[in-house]
C-alpha cells in the first residue's frame, strides 16, 4: 500500500512551501488505491516557478490526465533548503498531486528543456531512490523517458535514461503507455518491454539498442542498432492538425508567483525564417497554425478557468501568424477591454512590428519592448540569415517611441560564425542610435524613465543547426569580446548585461556531446554539482575536474570545428530537415547570402518529402 510522504515537520521551514502543496486550482487528483491506475511522473528537472512556466508541461500534464487510467502527476526539482530537509528526515522524492513517492510509479518522464539540468535529473533519481544507471534497474522500477529540444542529442545522457521520445509528445506517450499495459501483466522481462517499443512506436528511441563505435581521432565512427528490425534512423513525431490536437481547456494556476504567470495561449508551431544558429527554427518545422476560432475557443475556456490577468501570444516567432490581427482584436475586445486581461506579444520581430498592433496591446497595461537584432552589423545579420536590416530597427523604435514606450531592450549573441570586432561594435552603434532615435521623437530630450538594455549571449554550436560544425569561441576570446563592449557600452542611458561563458562552455560540451560524457556528468553529480543553470549554483571548478579526471578535453566538443564528412553522435536521428540542406545553408553563410523565408519559397529543407508531406 503506497503512503503519502509528512511534510508537517519541514514545511514552515523552507522557503515557499507553496512549492510543494500539490493541491492547486485544475490540478489533477484520482484515486491511487487502484491497481490499475497507470503512475505518471512528469518532470521538470528545475524549480517549481520555472517548471510551472513551461507550456509543455501544461499540456502534455492535461493530455494523459485526460485519460482515466492515467494519473500524471508534476515533479520539480526541491530548493536547496527543501532537499536538506527531506534527506535529513528521509523522505523520498514525491508527486506533487499525491505527495506519494515515486519510487514505484510506472513512468518518470524528463522534459529537456536546457543542457545544464542534466544534474537535477541524476538528482531527483537519487533522492526518489531509483537507480541512476539505466543497467541497474530491475523490472518493477519505473522507466525513465526523456523528451523535448535536448533530446535530439540525448547521448550524454544514454546511461541514465531507458526511453528518448523524439518530437510532440501528445500522441507518443498514450502509445507508450498502451504498450506498456500490454506488457505489464506479463512475465516478459523489461528489456523486452523496451526492444518492443523501438520496433512498433514510431518516435521512440531507446539507446541501450544501438551501439557506438569511436576512431581513433575519438570522433563518432557509427551509431548502428543491435538489432535488424529496429530503426537505423529514428524520426521524430509531429502533430499534422493543431485544432484536433489535445490543448488544455483548464492549466494549473499556482499559488505563488512563477516565471510566467499567466495564461499561453499556442498559436503556431514552426518557424519559416531560417536563422542559422537556431535549433528550434530548424527541429520544430514544418510550420503549422491553430485557427482563429479554435484560439478563441480556447482562449474563452482558459480565462473562465484560471482567472489569469495575463494572456501570451505564444510561439517562436509570434508576429508571423498569418491571422494575428483578426485574434488579437477578438482578444483585446473580449478581455483586455471588458475584463482586464493584459495581452502580451513575446518574440515580435523588426521587421513585421506593428505599431497599429502594439499600440492596441499597450492600452490596457503597458509591457516592456524586446528586440532580437542577434548581430551588431548587416554583413552579419546576413551570415545568420536573420532577415532584418537596420532600417527595421530605426522604424519599429521610432514608431515605438512615438507611442509612449520609454524603454527597449536590444539582445544580441557573440562568438557567432565571422564575427569580427566591427560586428561588436555594431551592437553599440545600434544602442547609441536608439538614443538617438528617442531625443529625435522627444524633441532633443531624454526623459528620466528612458533607457536601453542589451543583452549579449555567448553563441552555442547546436545540433541541427546550420552553424553545427563550427567550434564556439575560447573563453579568452569571449572575455575579451564582452570587456570591448562593456567600454563601448559605458553609458548612463545604457544597461550591459552579458551571460556567464563558463556556462555557455558547459552547454556547448553538452549539446554536442557523446555518450562519453556521461561519465562526467555522472561525476560532476557526485562531487555536488546540481542547478547548473543558476548562477550561484554553478560549480565550474568542480566539473574542471570531473572533465580531467574522466581524460576527456572540452574543447574538443566545444570549440573544434568539424568537417563535413564527421559522423556526429545524432546522426541516426530524423528531424525532417537534411543534414545536405543544413550544409548548403552552413555554405550560403561563408557569402553572406540570405536564404528566403519559406513562406514565400520552398528551399527544399527536407521536411515535406516524408515526415510533412502535404504540410508545407
Amino acid at each position: 500500500m503506497t503512503k503519502k510522504v509528512n511534510l508537517n515537520d519541514i514545511l514552515m521551514k523552507v522557503e515557499k512551501p507553496a512549492r510543494y502543496l500539490g493541491n492547486e486550482i485544475n490540478a489533477y487528483h484520482k484515486d491511487t488505491s487502484n491497481e490499475d491506475l497507470i503512475r505518471f511522473g512528469f518532470s521538470f528537472p528545475d524549480v517549481y516557478e520555472v517548471g510551472m512556466s513551461h507550456l509543455g508541461l501544461q499540456i502534455l500534464y492535461g493530455v494523459l490526465n485526460e485519460r482515466e487510467d492515467i494519473l500524471c502527476e508534476r515533479i520539480f526539482s526541491p530548493g536547496i533548503d527543501m532537499e536538506e530537509k527531506m534527506r535529513e528526515n528521509n523522505i523520498p522524492m514525491f508527486g506533487l498531486e499525491s505527495r506519494e513517492s515515486i519510487t514505484n510509479f510506472d513512468f518518470l518522464a524528463f522534459t529537456l528543456q536546457y543542457e545544464l539540468s542534466y544534474t537535477n535529473i541524476l538528482n531527483i533519481l537519487d533522492l526518489a531512490k531509483v537507480e541512476i544507471l539505466a543497467k541497474d534497474r530491475k523490472r518493477n522500477d519505473p522507466f525513465i523517458l526523456v523528451g523535448g529540444p535536448c533530446a535530439y542529442n540525448s547521448e550524454p545522457l544514454a546511461d541514465f535514461v531507458d526511453i528518448v521520445s523524439l518530437g510532440e509528445g501528445e500522441e507518443v506517450l498514450l502509445e507508450v503507455v498502451d504498450r506498456y499495459k500490454m506488457w505489464k501483466n506479463t512475465d516478459k522481462s523489461r528489456e523486452e518491454f523496451l526492444y518492443d517499443l523501438a520496433k512498433n512506436v514510431d518516435g521512440i528511441y531507446i539507446p541501450s539498442l544501438y551501439e557506438v563505435e569511436y576512431n581513433e581521432d575519438n570522433t563518432v565512427k557509427s551509431v548502428t542498432p543491435s538489432k535488424d528490425d529496429i530503426p537505423k534512423k529514428i524520426q521524430k513525431r509531429i502533430i499534422k492538425n493543431l485544432d484536433e490536437c489535445f490543448f488544455p481547456e483548464k492549466i494549473v494556476v499556482p499559488y505563488i508567483n512563477i516565471v510566467h504567470n499567466r495564461i499561453m495561449l499556442e498559436l503556431f508551431r514552426g518557424c519559416t525564417r531560417g536563422c542559422r544558429f537556431c535549433q528550434a527554427g530548424m527541429i520544430y518545422r514544418p510550420i503549422r497554425e491553430r485557427s482563429v476560432d479554435r484560439l478563441k475557443d480556447i482562449a474563452k475556456k482558459l480565462v473562465e478557468s484560471t482567472g489569469h490577468e495575463e494572456m501570451s501570444l505564444a510561439s517562436l516567432s509570434t508576429s508571423d501568424y498569418s491571422n494575428l490581427g483578426a485574434i488579437t482584436d477578438h482578444l483585446i475586445e473580449e478581455y483586455s477591454k471588458k475584463q482586464r486581461v493584459a495581452l502580451s506579444l513575446p518574440s515580435l520581430r523588426l521587421d513585421n512590428f506593428s505599431l497599429e498592433l502594439a499600440h492596441k496591446v499597450q492600452e490596457v497595461r503597458k509591457s516592456g519592448l524586446t528586440f532580437a537584432p542577434e548581430a551588431g552589423t548587416q554583413r552579419l545579420r546576413d551570415v545568420i540569415n536573420k532577415g532584418i536590416t537596420e532600417f527595421d530597427l530605426e522604424n519599429a523604435t521610432r514608431k515605438a517611441f512615438g507611442k509612449g514606450w520609454n524603454s527597449v531592450k536590444l539582445y544580441f549573441m557573440i562568438g557567432l560564425p565571422t564575427e569580427k570586432y566591427d560586428d561588436l561594435d555594431g551592437i553599440k552603434d545600434l544602442a547609441y542610435k536608439v538614443i538617438d532615435i528617442y531625443r529625435d521623437v522627444h524633441e532633443g530630450k531624454l526623459t528620466r524613465n528612458f533607457g536601453v538594455t542589451v543583452s549579449t549571449s555567448t553563441f552555442v554550436p547546436k545540433p541541427f543547426t546550420p552553424f553545427q560544425w563550427h567550434g564556439q569561441d575560447t573563453q579568452d576570446e569571449i572575455r575579451e569580446k564582452q570587456i570591448h563592449l562593456t567600454k563601448k557600452l559605458k553609458n548612463r542611458n545604457i544597461k550591459y548585461n552579458y551571460h556567464d561563458s563558463k556556462t555557455s562552455l558547459l552547454e556547448a560540451v553538452m549539446a554536442r556531446g557523446d555518450r562519453r560524457i556521461g561519465q562526467v556528468i555522472y561525476d560532476a553529480y557526485k562531487k555536488g554539482c546540481k542547478f547548473d543553470g543558476w548562477g550561484e549554483h554553478f560549480k565550474f571548478d568542480l566539473w574542471v575536474e570531473a572533465f580531467e579526471e574522466n581524460n576527456i578535453d572540452m574543447a574538443f566538443y566545444a570549440n573544434r570545428h568539424r568537417e563535413y564528412d564527421e559522423v556526429f553522435p545524432w546522426d541516426h536521428i530524423d528531424v525532417g530537415v537534411s543534414k545536405k540542406f543544413l550544409e548548403r545553408e552552413n555554405e550560403l553563410s561563408k557569402t553572406e547570402t540570405l536564404t528566403p523565408d519559406c513562406r514565400h519559397k520552398c528551399n527544399a529543407c527536407g521536411i515535406n518529402t516524408d515526415l510533412a508531406r502535404g504540410l508545407c
